[in-house]
């Protein structure tokens, strides 16, 4: 299976790195990581190589029209300053809201490195510009003018609701690095940033710092969180109810619990949180890859049908049987499928 990792630049033992280094040369775009395309032409011929354009057959793009698509495109592009500071925001928690309620926009780091994942993210991008703004970041101006021709040439995107933002990162898992951007007693935005590095192998201080600068170029106040975690692992019904997996407390295991109880109740405004234990054989320990909110009551959760996951995934529904949200009321479950064993750790 592909692996959505940025191997060429995790820590080897130098033996290692130069045996592997043809490998991903083969199956990565390295050369670009530390040389981006600059120009129309190289970035069109980069677009060849990878078979992005073109039905995925490189010999049916005309590498000249393709110049051209880049010089006229008109991406909407904004510049994130990487030394700007967010305002302080006061020390009070925020309300965060429900994943379905009204959106203004939503942010994708776009998979520029991992050529293979470019469908999947344009479809994110299409479908997310049917019902709001999509903003896509990108570490340079040429990459916001690729994924514009790639989305334009598709044909599926709102373009009008499109936005692209320079502000480099390490990676593309912005759910987990991302803000989290919640509501003061005021209605107004805030955002928390909490510290981003379960991956000590890997560079990851611009993924730790996107947060801050994003809310710098927005002009949101912004308070840091000095608790390890990622957005991946917390769920709000914006009523009061936390969801998380016990990975909570691996990430801060210097910390007693009841301190990282006090520490979520600083920061977030709710009644109960609820912490269920985390899936085995996977390294992020995430509550998204367990259970998912559909509205306040009602839980998705995978079936337990791979053996690697079905003990985990009936004692997260066990747990949550016996629980109720913050009004008091029990949960409703569906079961979604589970999909095989696949292995992409990075």
């Amino acid at each position: 299976d592909f692996i959505p990792y940025p191997l060429w630049r995790r820590k080897y033992p130098a033996f290692l790195g130069t045996l592997a280094k043809p490998l991903f040369h083969r199956f990565y775009p390295v050369r670009e990581d530390s040389h981006p395309p600059q120009t129309p032409a190289a970035m069109a011929k980069w677009l060849a190589r990878w078979k992005l354009l073109g039905g995925g057959d490189s010999a049916f793009i005309d590498q000249r029209a393709v110049e051209r698509g880049l010089e006229d495109a008109e991406p909407v592009i904004a510049f994130a300053d990487m030394d700007a500071e967010p305002q302080p925001a006061p020390e009070k928690p925020i309300r965060l809201p429900a994943q379905w309620e009204p959106m203004e926009r939503v942010l994708i780091s776009w998979a520029w490195m991992y050529p293979p994942l470019w469908e999947m993210h344009a479809q994110m991008a299409e479908g997310i510009s049917g019902v709001c703004d999509v903003e896509i970041l990108v570490t340079t101006e040429m990459w916001a003018r690729a994924v514009w021709l790639y989305l334009s040439w598709r044909g599926f995107a709102d373009m009008s609701r499109v936005k692209f933002l320079v502000l480099p990162t390490n990676d593309i898992w912005i759910r987990d690095y991302g803000p989290f951007v919640g509501l003061d007693e005021n209605g107004e935005r805030v955002v928390v940033n909490a510290i981003y590095d379960p991956l000590p192998l890997y560079p990851q201080a611009l993924d730790n710092g996107m947060a801050r600068r994003w809310a710098a170029h927005n002009g949101f106040p912004a308070r840091d969180w000095h608790m390890h975690t990622e957005g991946g692992n917390v769920w709000s019904d914006g009523r009061g109810t936390l969801l998380m997996s016990e990975q909570i407390f691996y990430s801060n295991r210097y910390y007693r619990r009841d301190d990282i109880l006090a520490s979520l109740h600083s920061v977030f405004e709710f009644e109960k949180a609820i912490i269920i234990p985390r899936l085995t054989i996977e390294e992020t320990g995430h509550i998204d890859l367990l259970v998912k909110l559909a509205d306040s009551e009602t839980i998705l959760i995978s079936a337990p049908q791979s053996l690697s996951t079905a003990r985990a995934l009936r004692r997260a529904r066990w747990h949550l049987e016996h629980e109720t949200n913050a009004d008091g009321q029990p949960y409703r479950f569906f079961e979604l499928p589970t999909p095989p064993l696949y292995l992409n750790w990075g």
